[in-house]
């Protein structure tokens, strides 16, 4: 058996999961093991309600996925006033382009069936109004952007490399992706990854492997819609992070991504809900330091954040 787990180790992956559990030796440049991230901010409104109970609370929330439904169904004067009030805030913001899951016009996707085929962009065209949205809200200021297709990854890191988009933006790659093993987080870091979301039922001699592979952060969910298996992890943070950081933790009660990210859903319903999400948060935070005082998390607003520049 050692021979056989040696074929993947001779390419610079480890041939097992790290079941020894051992300490990660990266961390954010501020030394922290972890950071919070807060999804489902997809107004103004929402931001400010967060902003509130973040303060309240006293959660250093460091960035914030933004516009899940969709930022093309945001005006310009909405995107530009976010982008503004979240670099005074000191939040690295990242954006959701296009609009939310099977919004064009095939449906495979939205099968039984076919909801095995994943997120990907289907066609030139499409593949083309999305990089329009992106660079929308580039120019509205924002430098951080949710990417969901590997080929737009790849395009997307060309275009960076190329000055088309500005080089300090961050591409952060959706769980819905799928990715889940050292080989796969390899090759998002290579297409130009700069944080993925791995399958969030990983457990932490998983993330412990893909920590040996990548130098990138993983964003971890501590808490998980119903629809997709409904976990919760807030005891088990502060073992995930000294074995996974850097890493961001994230948070996403509720029925269904599909339910709560729809444009009809209310903005007092997503203001509700983005305070539980920094309340759970906080609850984290006490428990990781219970478990492990010597686990840190990052100050607020470190320099390295991509914040917006509207």
């Amino acid at each position: 058996m050692t021979e056989f787990f040696a074929r993947l180790e001779k390419y610079g992956l480890p041939g097992r999961d790290c079941h020894e559990l051992p300490d990660s030796s990266l961390r954010f440049p501020d030394g922290g093991h972890y950071r919070i991230e807060i999804s489902g901010v997809e107004r103004l409104s929402t931001l400010e309600a967060m902003i509130d109970e973040a303060e309240r609370r006293r959660v250093p929330v460091h960035r914030i996925i933004a516009t899940v439904g969709g930022a093309t169904l945001l005006d310009a004067r909405e995107l530009r006033e976010f982008a503004k009030v979240a670099r005074e805030c000191r939040l690295e913001v990242i954006v959701t382009p296009a609009l939310s899951r099977g919004w064009d016009t095939g449906r495979q996707l939205v099968t039984r069936e076919g909801l095995v085929s994943g997120l990907r962009i289907r066609g030139a065209d499409n593949l083309s109004y999305v990089v329009g949205d992106i660079l929308r809200c580039v120019e509205a200021g924002f430098r951080g952007f949710l990417v969901v297709d590997e080929g737009l990854l790849w395009l997307l890191g060309r275009m960076r490399e190329q000055g088309d988009i500005p080089p300090r933006t961050v591409f952060k790659v959706s769980v819905f992706t799928g990715h889940a093993n050292p080989a796969g987080a390899k090759v998002l870091e290579m297409l130009g990854a700069d944080t993925f979301n791995p399958l969030a039922d990983l457990s932490p001699a998983m993330l412990a492997a893909i920590r040996r592979t990548v130098r990138m952060p993983m964003d971890v969910y501590v808490s998980l819609v119903d629809a997709m298996g409904g976990v919760v992890r807030l005891w088990e943070a502060a073992e995930i992070a000294r074995v996974a950081a850097p890493c961001y933790f994230k948070f996403e009660p509720g029925e269904s991504e599909g339910a709560l990210y729809k444009p009809w859903v209310s903005e007092e319903f997503h203001a509700r809900l983005v305070r539980e999400k920094v309340k759970q948060a906080e609850i984290m935070m006490e428990l990781v330091a219970k478990v492990s005082p010597s686990v840190r998390p990052s100050p607020p607003g470190p320099e390295d954040l991509a914040l917006p520049e509207p």
